[in-house]
């Protein structure tokens, strides 16, 4: 292993991951826990990725003809109670308003007041609410597919948290449609899985395996749960998004019904889908290295970080122009449709520790700028897929002309290489003895492959999942659309007939 630079993350990826995660999200300035417990704050660098990574979902979600809505934070608890799958799935994780005002008490001290009549539960998701909506709007055929999205936070009061992967407060997306007929929903469902899958591949550069939900993990009030699934560099899997096929069942509760073209009335079918900000966790997890963030260019808030090396104060106006004058070339170019986003940072500190601070976001380019770039007309670039030590000089015209080529290459090679990194740890497994070693350290012949995705034969029963979630913590994460192709077998458990190899990892 190579000697880590005095400025690299410690602790190291292999010597305590989960602290390796938390030092990571502190040094690249993502975000920071909150005097509310279980809340973060989400930094400025942070945020802007998760306005990346709105903007390219936002506009796939609007070329398959959805739309943006926003629906209210509090929903009336009768609403919850409606659909009793679904109250029992969040009863444990609702926060609830039960007063709607402050006054003093004796001692001085504020106290609540105004009890309400009706508790209001802080949304945990908004099925309800939002149907309760669709009631009103639907009343023919006529007024079916209803497709919309709604970009908001919601409230789950987890008991263990970390940041972006698990927390009582987070930001994300959820999409509610209503539809005519059964095969439109689920069309709809999978159209949004792929999607999903899409965007983490194309733009997070993040491998995924899509499937369906187990009946015991599925979305609670759900008929199916569709769903992606990434390995993280300690080969856990992380659910990266979910697509939920909601049958008849929550226009049932909340009465969503509508005259047919035949004249009679008919229940909609309905969906929901979502991704979190567990997806800037994630982006974390899966291309993050010990010297911190690496941040794929589809989603970067900036692209390149021009370095202004100014050791004499006469060289400092020669040397911004420069760089204003470069960065406006660079703008000028475009990378997937827009302008390449570039930072100046003229802060009057060390450039090393300048450069690092760049380096630990995860910014894919930085250029130094100095006297003697600025004379020969070039540049000394220094790529984040690479190691720190690695710059080159090249002119500051093929810099230019080439940036969204080099900006393309970052990409592919972050793709690549996550993709490689989860086939070299996903292993079909056929008997118990080596499905248990796989998912124990201890017992693993070669430790350094352990865990990661067993590929392995699964009877469909409860009671053979439950087993293993008992005795190795580890979980069917998805059972693929395309279970049946690898031909039947025996389950891993109890040696019963089995259709095809299902997923399973240890997960967040």
């Amino acid at each position: 292993m190579a000697q880590q630079d005095k400025h690299a993350i410690s602790p190291r990826r292999d010597e305590d991951y989960p602290e390796w995660y938390q030092q990571v999200v502190g040094a690249a300035e993502l975000a920071e826990p909150s005097s509310v417990r279980g809340c973060m704050v989400i930094k400025p660098w942070g945020y802007s990725l998760w306005e990346r990574i709105q903007a390219g979902l936002d506009a796939m979600f609007k070329a398959t003809g959805h739309v943006n809505a926003y629906f209210p934070l509090f929903i009336p608890l009768s609403y919850l109670e409606k659909e009793a799958e679904h109250v029992e799935g969040f009863a444990k994780e609702c926060a609830v308003v039960t007063h709607h005002r402050l006054e003093a008490g004796p001692d001085g001290k504020l106290v609540p007041a105004g009890k309400l009549d009706e508790p209001l539960i802080v949304r945990p998701t908004s099925e309800t609410i939002i149907g309760a909506a669709y009631a009103k709007w639907v009343q023919s055929y006529r007024d079916l597919p209803i497709l919309i999205n709604q970009w908001a936070n919601v409230v789950r009061w987890e008991l263990r948290t970390r940041l972006f992967l698990r927390t009582a407060e987070f930001l994300w997306q959820e999409g509610h449609t209503a539809h005519e007929t059964s095969d439109e929903a689920w069309v709809e469902t999978r159209k949004i899985l792929d999607v999903y899958k899409t965007f983490a591949e194309e733009h997070l550069a993040m491998p995924v395996l899509a499937g369906e939900k187990t009946p015991g993990q599925r979305f609670p009030g759900a008929v199916s749960t569709l769903c992606i699934e990434a390995m993280m560099q300690d080969r856990k899997a992380l659910q990266a998004g979910t697509s939920h096929f909601l049958g008849q069942n929550f226009a049932k509760a909340s009465g969503i019904v509508y005259q047919t073209r035949e004249g009679g009335r008919e229940f909609a079918w309905t969906t929901s889908w979502g991704v979190s900000t567990r997806l800037i966790g994630g982006l974390v997890m899966v291309h993050g290295d010990d010297d911190g963030m690496v941040v794929p260019p589809r989603v970067a808030p900036s692209h390149v970080v021009l370095l202004p090396i100014v050791r004499k104060e006469q060289e400092r106006a020669p040397i911004m122009n420069y760089c204003e004058s470069l960065a406006a070339a660079l703008r000028a170019r475009s990378y997937h449709g827009a302008p390449v986003g570039v930072v100046i940072d003229g802060r009057d500190m060390n450039a090393g520790e300048k450069g690092w601070q760049w380096i630990k976001r995860g910014i894919p380019l930085r250029v130094e700028v100095g006297p003697r770039d600025m004379e020969k007309g070039a540049v000394f670039a220094g790529r984040r897929d690479k190691g720190p030590r690695e710059k080159a000089s090249q002119s500051r015209e093929a810099f230019v002309a080439g940036i969204a080529a080099t900006l393309d290459e970052i990409q592919q090679n972050l793709r690549e290489r996550a993709a490689a990194f989860q086939a070299a740890h996903t292993r079909a497994i056929d008997a118990w003895d080596d499905f248990a070693a796989f998912f124990t350290p201890a017992n693993a012949e070669k430790p350094e492959i352990h865990g990661g995705f067993a590929m392995a034969h699964w009877c469909d029963g409860a009671a053979c999942e439950g087993k293993i979630a008992d005795q190795l913590t580890v979980t069917i994460r998805c059972v693929p659309l395309d279970r049946g192709q690898g031909g039947p077998g025996k389950c891993i458990v109890c040696g019963k007939a089995s259709s095809g190899r299902v997923v399973f990892a240890k997960a967040y």
